[in-house]
């Protein structure tokens, strides 16, 4: 339940008929909230203190099913390990990479208990957590591999991001087809289960292989966007000065065609003038482009669908800081797991700057998804969100 005070919540818990009161409105505002049955009506099953927070909490029994639910305000961490207020600040440092021994030299406690508690984030569905309406599932989706370490092994981070928004973060040991089939699976689990019938259209990727098959596997429906940026991050490596300037803007004059007929065209023409003006490696890579131009030129065919994997390029970088500065990955698979996907969440709630949100932006990437927040809290807005949709692993 979000929360605005412990007062607040001390108010509720403490009066029977106004507890089920705010349950009922909250219900009504935000029913992905609740289970399915609890408009089926409920009744207050009992009551009790919590040993580890001394907070009052109450239980709720399902009229239709007779389930039992907690009822837990955000103003503590699941499992009721600490008090939100108690631990927000230093875990919203992590977005930085902030060290969990720097933390305890500034809030003091252990370094474990900071892991243990930045951790757990990642225990919940990402997709649940971060989508809160069918209508806002992504139909076009970017793809990527973040490379990685376990324990000094390489590791592969799958990462799907869609809207913004990081919807996918699983740990593989290799990047073949088959593993990363299996890790971009994790996505479309978790977003088949907030909507069963879920078929994205497109998915924007690199020229890696097995990246193209494995969602190719696992969605045979959906169109594989080619991102035009990396054959031209390819054509400026192969070239300094005047020349590089010049490619750059002939390539970028292609990919800014209006249409598929206006981008067939700007690629015959450059094809012509590599022909005849340039030899070599360069040339070679300059006509490679070209060669692509069926892999580039359906992007036209969807025009929300990205064309670069640059909306996945930023999100990763941010992924690449926060590993450097935990020296990668450590202890089992599990754990890293968790670690990536709670990076992950933290960035889809994470809020914007000030300067940002002065300028009329939405909070965070979850509000600019969803169109509203259940806090003005990063972290009690999370633990909002994570409640039933964002069921835990």
């Amino acid at each position: 339940m979000p929360c605005a005070s412990e007062a607040a919540y001390h108010a509720w818990v403490a009066d029977p008929q106004r507890f089920r009161h705010v349950l009922q409105a909250v219900s009504v505002q935000h029913p992905e909230l609740f289970p399915a049955a609890f408009s089926g009506g409920f009744r207050l099953h009992d009551t009790y203190q919590s040993v580890k927070q001394g907070l009052r909490l109450r239980r709720i029994k399902l009229t239709q099913t007779g389930q039992v639910f907690l009822v837990r305000p955000s103003l503590v961490v699941p499992y009721l390990g600490a008090k939100t207020a108690e631990i927000e600040k230093a875990l919203y440092l992590r977005q930085w990479g902030v060290p969990f021994e720097a933390l305890v030299y500034v809030f003091g406690r252990d370094p474990m208990w900071y892991y243990r508690a930045w951790v757990s984030l990642g225990r919940n569905s990402l997709v649940g957590t971060t989508v809160k309406s069918v209508e806002h599932l992504p139909a076009d989706l970017l793809a990527d591999e973040k490379h990685t370490w376990l324990s000094g092994e390489r590791q592969y981070v799958a990462t799907t991001v869609g809207s913004g928004c990081f919807l996918g973060a699983e740990v593989v040991a290799e990047a073949s087809t088959a593993a990363l089939h299996a890790g971009y699976q994790g996505f479309l689990t978790e977003a088949r289960a907030v909507r069963p019938d879920y078929q994205p259209e497109t998915v924007c990727t690199d020229g890696w292989h097995a990246t193209r098959e494995a969602w190719q596997l696992l969605v045979p429906t959906i169109t594989l966007i080619l991102c035009f940026l990396h054959s031209i991050l390819k054509i400026k490596a192969r070239c300094r000065g005047a020349l590089r300037q010049r490619l750059r803007q002939r390539a970028w004059h292609v990919y800014q065609a209006p249409n598929k007929g206006h981008f067939a065209q700007r690629i015959r023409r450059l094809r012509e003038w590599a022909t005849s003006h340039l030899e070599g490696a360069v040339q070679g890579t300059v006509l490679k482009l070209c060669e692509l131009k069926d892999q580039f030129s359906v992007a036209y065919d969807f025009p929300a669908a990205a064309r670069t994997t640059n909306g996945i390029d930023r999100l990763m970088d941010y992924q690449d800081r926060v590993l450097y500065g935990m020296r990668y990955l450590h202890g089992t698979r599990q754990s890293a797991r968790w670690a990536v996907r709670a990076m992950a969440l933290q960035w889809n709630f994470h809020p914007y700057s000030m300067r940002a949100q002065s300028d009329g932006a939405k909070h965070s990437p979850f509000e600019a998804l969803n169109g509203f927040q259940y806090h003005a809290n990063w972290l009690h807005n999370l633990l909002s969100a994570a409640s039933m949709g964002g069921r835990r692993l």
